[in-house]
Parts: C-alpha cells; sequence; structure tokens
C-alpha cells in the first residue's frame, strides 16, 4: 500500500463528517470511493490533501504520517487532485494552466523573475516541456493555445489531470472525474485513468458513475453518513447487503 488512513475522523461543530475511517491504497492499481450523497467522500479527500486537518486520526503516505501537514506540502511530498469543480484559470490557455503544476518542482522566486535569471529561464523552459508532455499524454495537443474558457467540458476535466500529472506525482485523487460528461467521453477518461496507472501513477477517485466503477477499479470503498460500511473488489461490493441498502434496492450499483 501507497497510503493509508488510521480511525480517521473530522467534525464540523456537531457533525460528524468523517467517522473512524481506516482505508488503505494500494500502489498502482485503481481505487475507488463510492456512497450516497453527503456521505463524506470529498471531506475524505480533503483531509488526504490537507485542505482540511483531521479532527482526529492519521494519514499515512509511505509510513510517515501527513495528518498535519499544509496542502503545498502535502503536494511536494507527490500527492495530487483534482476538485469536482475543476478550478482552472479560465482566461488563460491550457498551456498555462497546465505549466503552473511543474512551479511546484522548480526554485525560481520573485527576484528572479523580475530580473529574468539564468535560473528562472531555465525552469521556465523546464516547465513548458512538462507542460507539453502532459498535454500530449492526455491528449490535448490542439487546444494547447486555447483559453480554457472556451474548452467543453471534458476538455477542462482532461486540462485538470494535466495540471495534477505536472506536479510529478506518485498518487492522484479525482473527485468525480466523469462528472457532466456523456457516456463516450467517460469512456475515454477511464482509459486515461488506466493509461495512468500503466506509468505507474497510483488512481484514488470519488464517482457516482457506477458502471465505469465497477469496470475499472481495482479496490472500492464505500461511505456512508461518514463511516466506512463495506471495502472490497468490484463483485464483493456490489453483492454486500449494507451497500445495496444505502443505494436504496441497489439500482446505482447494478
Amino acid at each position: 500500500m501507497i497510503l493509508q488512513t488510521k480511525q480517521l475522523t473530522k467534525r464540523f461543530g456537531g457533525l460528524t463528517a468523517v467517522n473512524h475511517v481506516d482505508f488503505s491504497i494500494e500502489k498502482g492499481k485503481v481505487n475507488a470511493i463510492i456512497g450516497p450523497n453527503g456521505a463524506g467522500k470529498s471531506t475524505f479527500f480533503n483531509l488526504i490533501s490537507g485542505f482540511h486537518r483531521p479532527t482526529s486520526g492519521e494519514v499515512l503516505f509511505k509510513g510517515v504520517d501527513i495528518a498535519k501537514m499544509p496542502a503545498n506540502k502535502i503536494a511536494e511530498l507527490g500527492i495530487a487532485r483534482t476538485f469536482q469543480t475543476t478550478n482552472l484559470f479560465e482566461q488563460s490557455t491550457v498551456l498555462d494552466n497546465v505549466m503552473i503544476g511543474h512551479r511546484l518542482r522548480t526554485k525560481s522566486n520573485l527576484l528572479d523573475a523580475v530580473f529574468r535569471t539564468a535560473r528562472h529561464k531555465r525552469e521556465e523552459k523546464q516547465c513548458r516541456e512538462k507542460a507539453f508532455e502532459m498535454i500530449e499524454f492526455v491528449d490535448l495537443q490542439k487546444v494547447a493555445d486555447k483559453e480554457v474558457a472556451s474548452l467543453t467540458q471534458e476538455e477542462k476535466k482532461r486540462t485538470a489531470f494535466a495540471l495534477a500529472l505536472a506536479t510529478d506525482p506518485e498518487i492522484v485523487f479525482l473527485d468525480e472525474p466523469a462528472a457532466g460528461v456523456n457516456p463516450d467521453e467517460t469512456e475515454g477518461l477511464a482509459a486515461l485513468m488506466q493509461k495512468m496507472v500503466k506509468k505507474g501513477i497510483t488512481v484514488c477517485l470519488i464517482e457516482h458513475k457506477m458502471q465505469m466503477i465497477m469496470k475499472l477499479a481495482d479496490k472500492i470503498m464505500v461511505l456512508n453518513y461518514g463511516e466506512k460500511i463495506a471495502e472490497g473488489t468490484p463483485e464483493e461490493i456490489r453483492n454486500n447487503p449494507a451497500v445495496i441498502k444505502a443505494y436504496l434496492g441497489g439500482s446505482a450499483i447494478a
């Protein structure tokens, strides 16, 4: 396993959004987290990626507890994530957006930028090369110079993938990557996730499109009201009585 949570808990006042969740993410595989709306899935991602601090519990990345680290330090360790709503600079090009990701790996500061130092120029070139590499990886070469605002929803999703990949992550957390795209585009994004795994990147995603999850995931955890109610292979999850009950008769996981 590459990442593990132990008794991970988050309370917001009187609401317990994540309740003593133990989960291990398998290295080099597609791990999925599913559950009804309000189950605590995005909060769980926020705890791992440093956007929320846990009330209690541990987040172990390669054996080191990162639960109290800020988001930028967690990203530097090799953990990237995308958001349910794509957080991109709409008035900038795809290339400029993706270049931002690799700046995490550079050392230039404001003075370097102002005086256009040799280091700044060298790292600018590195960021551009990395961005082009990731844009090609997600198959967006044709729109590299287009403003993000002019892209389709599916192209924005791919841009968000490329931005996350430009940080050189070991593990990528994808929050509803197929939301708002059609079935053909969903298949294309699923293929892209498998391509990421073949490249050696571990994938963990939240998704409501059960047909895709059941075909794509190696391992699934199910949350309901902030608690883990099941964990296992797609086949085990599909036949789990607690999961069927949580999904009101199982129509959503058929």
